[in-house]
């Protein structure tokens, strides 16, 4: 899932430790590096795009890869639907987190062979990837405190009597001290 790189509109925390430009940059570039090292015979990588529009219309991301519109909605709603429309086994990522190698793609999807759901944690409390075995049921992600070091364990506790595997610790960046731990 990504949004369309311009600034103001991306990574705002980052733009107002560095600038609203220099975050869509980074950003945009983040993503270009992202998308060309997880491309991978084994999964078919789809950008879930926002805004709708201009995602699915624009020339920043790579043109062979295909594009969905991710909708309206809070987060949850936008990766319930994703989920939804994408039924498993279906991982999503986002696009700020540097280290996600094909690996980390490649150990989600195995943990899917025996479990309902896989998440790769951040060390704020959020995750970086969520991925589900099946379609979700009604009610996923529902009353998560996003953007908080709960966004986890609320997105946990909407799956009940799902076995859920945990991957690697990654960090994503929403801070220049973020960027600067990198």
């Amino acid at each position: 899932m990504l949004k369309e790189p311009r600034p103001g509109r991306v990574k705002t925390r980052l733009g107002r430790d560095l600038g609203m430009t220099a975050a869509a940059w980074w950003f945009r570039h983040q993503s270009a590096a992202l998308l060309r090292r997880l491309q991978d015979p084994r999964w078919t990588l789809t950008l879930a795009v926002a805004p709708d529009h201009q995602g699915l219309t624009s020339r920043v991301w790579p043109h062979h890869l295909p594009r969905v519109p991710q909708g309206a909605g809070t987060l949850g709603d936008r990766m319930a639907r994703q989920l939804h429309q994408h039924p498993g086994p279906t991982c999503i990522i986002g696009a700020d987190i540097p280290g996600i190698q094909p690996a980390h793609i490649a150990q989600a999807f195995r943990a899917l062979g025996d479990h309902d759901a896989v998440f790769g944690p951040a060390p704020d409390g959020g995750y970086w990837l969520v991925g589900l075995k099946h379609a979700p049921k009604p009610g996923l992600f529902a009353n998560v405190r996003w953007s908080t070091e709960h966004a986890l364990a609320d997105s946990r506790a909407t799956l009940r009597d799902a076995r859920i595997a945990t991957i690697a610790t990654l960090t994503d960046v929403d801070t220049a001290a973020d960027l600067a731990q990198l």
